[in-house]
């Protein structure tokens, strides 16, 4: 059977916050969500908006948000996304020195009804967030280093999603397994094939002629 996936279409190909609002207006009801790359220079050399920008998205469109903290040390800043509206909120594991306050901080971030994710950059293996997917809602997979768009995915990342997928279905475990970077019409097959539940979409979606279009093709009706 055909699988359809989720659709996160994300902010960061776009410089205006203006244009961020009507970008999230346009694809309610299209995509699934609007993934809100958050960025503070600290951890990625990139800024982008805070908890500010998302409230005011929230509050003028109808789309799910998916909020992506790039930033070190989010514990003190993961309740002000919630309270602006955030739907999923995730952290990077690389983000925390102590690893134990990441733990309480997924915790945390379930304990508002929000779904709690976690994020790996390309050079950081499964088996060292492992232990943090029992608590997780969401395993998000970085395909390319986080902070920059039109970037490739590495081979070597296909072969960790098929990795959490096999540890996923072992365990008999319900998070949903997130890519994001560089996803586009060469490789969205084949990252459905490999178990990803929710694909993130920065400029294949931006760019496209006909958005709507594009995101149907993301989600596996390709072929329709």
């Amino acid at each position: 059977m055909k699988k359809i996936v989720d659709v996160a279409v994300s902010t960061d190909p776009i410089q205006d916050f203006q244009n961020i609002v009507e970008y999230a207006k346009e694809m309610q009801g299209v995509a699934d969500f609007l993934h809100c790359d958050i960025m503070n220079e600290n951890f990625v050399k990139k800024n982008t908006f805070d908890y500010n920008v998302v409230k005011t998205i929230n509050s003028a469109s109808a789309i799910m948000l998916d909020c992506h903290l790039m930033v070190d040390e989010p514990a003190n800043s993961v309740s002000k996304y919630i309270d602006a509206g955030a739907n999923i909120v995730t952290v990077h594991y690389e983000a925390f020195y102590d690893k134990n306050t990441l733990a309480n901080v997924l915790k945390y971030i379930r304990s508002r009804n929000t779904l709690a994710g976690i994020s790996l950059k390309p050079a950081t293996t499964f088996k060292e967030i492992r232990a943090f997917a029992y608590n997780a809602d969401v395993v998000l997979v970085m395909g390319v280093e986080p902070g920059a768009s039109y970037q490739e995915t590495s081979e070597e990342t296909y072969r960790k999603v098929a990795e959490i997928n096999k540890f996923k279905k072992d365990n008999n475990l319900n998070f949903k397994i997130e890519f994001d970077g560089g996803v586009n019409e060469k490789n969205a097959q084949k990252l459905r094939d490999l178990g990803v539940d929710i694909l993130v979409s920065g400029s294949y979606v931006y760019t496209a002629k006909d958005r709507e279009e594009a995101v149907r093709f993301l989600k596996g009706y390709e072929n329709d």
